[in-house]
């Protein structure tokens, strides 16, 4: 990390899922766009995880997640597939929220 880096480090406002990958991997990703339009969506794959990270707030809806995977999906599946995330998380049967909401 370099100086500059460093000294900006503190106003990094991303948030999002860390996944294990799985069968589910390229789903998430596909509804984190759709889902979150005009958002800069980042993702990182680490071949054993993936990272998928946008600024201040991510929101994964169930709906979307059923289509993009191609079948019934429940959001606790998604919870079992979480290796971590940043930010907060805000979950309910029909969505996932990550958000961060204080800008240094």
């Amino acid at each position: 990390m370099s100086i500059e880096q460093s000294i900006n480090a503190y106003r990094n406002n991303r948030v999002g899922p860390i996944l294990r990958a799985s069968e589910i991997t390229e789903g998430v990703i596909e509804a984190a766009h759709e889902d979150n339009p005009g958002k800069e969506i980042r993702v990182q794959d680490k071949t054993a995880y993936v990272r998928i990270e946008t600024e201040g707030e991510l929101v994964l809806n169930r709906s979307t997640l059923e289509r993009t995977i191609g079948r019934p999906f429940k959001m606790s599946e998604l919870e079992v597939n979480l290796g971590s995330f940043a930010g907060r998380i805000e979950t309910t049967d029909d969505y996932v929220r990550f958000y961060y909401e204080k800008t240094l």
